[in-house]
């Protein structure tokens, strides 16, 4: 059941009577230093008065709206900003479901979030769609859900568990939480008119509703005006300052990201800073948080700080995660400022460079307080076909991961998936790897290990094995996760086929998740059971075991930031170069399957 919430023309006679001083507001915040989104101005010892959870009365004195059972909050002189919006984001990769992450994001004052579960999209379909979006709104904060568009992201290149039709996305498009279309990945497929693609946009703009972008590629000439001229209204995917201005120009929103591995902001807000752009042009986002990063540095907060350390204006870091955010997607009148009519949504704080979030309001509630979150975040009932989703379909050997090598080969030049350390894109590498009782060998002084791709979603048995370098890993070990964007199938890499076997199996037996052997035994596992992509416990236990991962890993020899993500992004078929799928190693730069040696002797 979702929560019950007035729309302004509801509550309008309300929030009139109330701020012509004619009845009492619920709570008035008085005293506080109101940071106008609007007008990018600070105003002094302003008043606040909140009725039916929305904003009745913004200015200099609200004690005619004061009733004796009005609730009175002293702000004593703090800011008064409005709550964060989180612009583009995957709750699955917080490897929480929906309720958890609200409750480990709220206390850092996000009180809306933008969301594509394509994650789920990829396993369950248009069911586990639906299911994230009816957790979301039994929140007590704003989780606005786009419907995913690209399921599977790459057809052809890829198999998912479900794939998701024009139908579908029509379909959820009259859901009351559905606010646009996900990020639209493939496209190849929108520059070169894929229908179904093109459908799908259709359906949304027809909707009258936001179509999320996705344009993963350096090349800004005919291809990418093609891509904007087909309806994506924002992209995440630019890494430079070019990118911004080059999105900006053609009427795109250029969302720069801070997450668990992206770190995309420093290098495109320059177009702020040093070019003068004008900033509305611009949004911070986070699209990737696991839980680790949640509980110990933030969510939207770490964004703006970071935003105000790479020399933004702090009034315009805060523009850019809230009314710049709620503007476009057609909520300028509903969220992301102190305003009369808008949903009660607002952090206290002392300071707005580094940004402690001291108290948060969302809806009028005080959800959070001192870093504790205050509100009560309810779990939908997932079912058992949510809960049971890694399907091998028989206990694998060592043997699945050989490489045969070609007949009478002693060595062979094969292709390798190079990692780069902070960035979505791979390398596409080759490497001379030795040939041992006809199999190929990994290369531990290259740091060349194995990695395979392990069918889960129709128990078809079927492992594609390649090479990966760049993580470093040293000695016996093998690290398999159910999560592996987009089709989350199974990925293992390893330096042990042995170990690389036994990874694979443990997850089949706990339903998902991520598990790491070194030297013959499992030293870390974190159970994710709701369709091999989240856990329904708090984020502080997921983080805790994440933690135990990220140790585990740099047991095994890896110092890469953030080298969880990098293994999930493995599959991750639509950001080039190299990639890993059920089908076989994905060209990225030319969207076609290739072969994994390059030449044999």
């Amino acid at each position: 059941m979702s929560i019950k919430f007035p729309s302004w023309a509801d509550i309008a006679p309300t929030l009139v009577a109330v701020a012509a001083g004619r009845a009492p507001a619920d709570t008035v915040v008085k005293g506080g230093r109101w940071v106008n989104v609007h007008t990018r101005e600070v105003l002094d010892d302003m008043d606040i008065a909140i009725a039916g959870g929305r904003f009745a009365y913004c200015g200099p004195d609200a004690s005619h709206c004061i009733g004796p059972d009005t609730q009175i909050i002293e702000a004593k002189g703090r800011y008064m900003i409005p709550g964060l919006c989180d612009a583009h984001m995957h709750i699955e990769s917080g490897m929480l479901i929906p309720a958890e992450f609200a409750r480990a994001v709220i206390p850092h004052g996000t009180t809306s979030m933008f969301t594509d579960p394509h994650e789920i999209a990829n396993v369950l379909g248009l069911d586990g769609v639906r299911m994230m979006h009816d957790e979301a709104l039994m929140q007590p904060v704003n989780i606005f859900t786009q419907m995913p568009s690209c399921a599977p992201s790459a057809p052809g290149l890829e198999t998912t568990g479900q794939e998701i039709t024009p139908e579908d996305v029509a379909e959820a498009m009259a859901w009351p939480g559905i606010i646009g279309l996900g990020e639209m990945m493939n496209f190849p497929g929108v520059v070169n008119g894929d229908p179904k693609m093109l459908a799908e946009i259709a359906a949304t703009q027809r909707a009258g509703k936001t179509v999320g972008g996705h344009y993963a590629s350096p090349d800004l000439g005919p291809a990418f005006h093609a891509y904007v001229a087909g309806g994506p209204a924002d992209d995440h995917e630019g890494t430079c300052e070019a990118d911004a201005i080059a999105r900006t120009r053609q009427g795109m929103r250029a969302m720069m990201r801070l997450g668990s591995a992206w770190y995309d902001v420093e290098t495109q807000i320059t177009a702020i800073t040093e070019k003068g752009l004008d900033p509305r042009g611009f949004i911070l986002c986070t699209d990737d948080c696991h839980s680790g990063t949640l509980v110990e540095d933030g969510h939207m907060n770490r964004v703006v700080r970071h935003a105000i350390d790479c020399g933004c204006d702090p009034l315009v870091a805060l523009q850019m995660a809230t009314i710049n955010t709620a503007t476009h997607f057609g909520l300028e009148r509903e969220i992301g400022s102190i305003a009369p009519g808008r949903r009660a949504d607002m952090i206290l704080t002392s300071d707005l460079k580094t940004l402690p979030i001291e108290q948060v309001i969302a809806r009028g509630q005080t959800v959070a307080k001192d870093g504790v979150c205050l509100a009560e975040c309810p779990h939908y009932a997932w079912p058992e076909a949510a809960r049971q989703t890694v399907h091998l379909g028989h206990a694998l050997s060592d043997t699945d991961f050989d490489i045969p090598a070609p007949e009478g080969a002693n060595h062979v030049t094969a292709r390798v998936i190079g990692v780069v350390e902070n960035q979505a894109p791979t390398k596409a590498l080759t490497a001379e790897l030795k040939v041992s009782e006809a199999r190929v060998e990994m290369d531990g002084a290259q740091d060349i290990c194995q990695i395979a791709l392990v069918e889960r979603h129709r128990a078809t048995g079927a492992v594609v094995n390649g090479f990966v370098s760049g993580f470093g890993y040293r000695g016996p070990m093998a690290m398999a996760s159910t999560v592996a964007h987009d089709s989350h199938h199974m990925i293992v890499v390893g330096t042990d086929r042995a170990m690389m076997a036994a990874a694979a199996n443990r997850l089949a037996e706990v339903g998902g998740g991520i598990t790491i052997w070194k030297d013959g035994a499992e030293i870390a596992l974190v159970e994710l059971p709701i369709a091999g992509l989240m856990s329904d416990a708090p984020a502080a236990e997921v983080a805790a075991k994440a933690g135990a991962m990220m140790e585990a890993m740099r047991a095994c020899g890896c110092t890469l930031n953030n080298a969880y993500m990098q293994h999930s992004l493995l599959a991750l078929v639509v950001i080039p170069e190299l990639r890993i799928s059920d089908l076989g190693l994905v060209d990225v730069t030319r969207f076609e399957l290739t072969d994994l040696m390059v030449t044999s002797e």
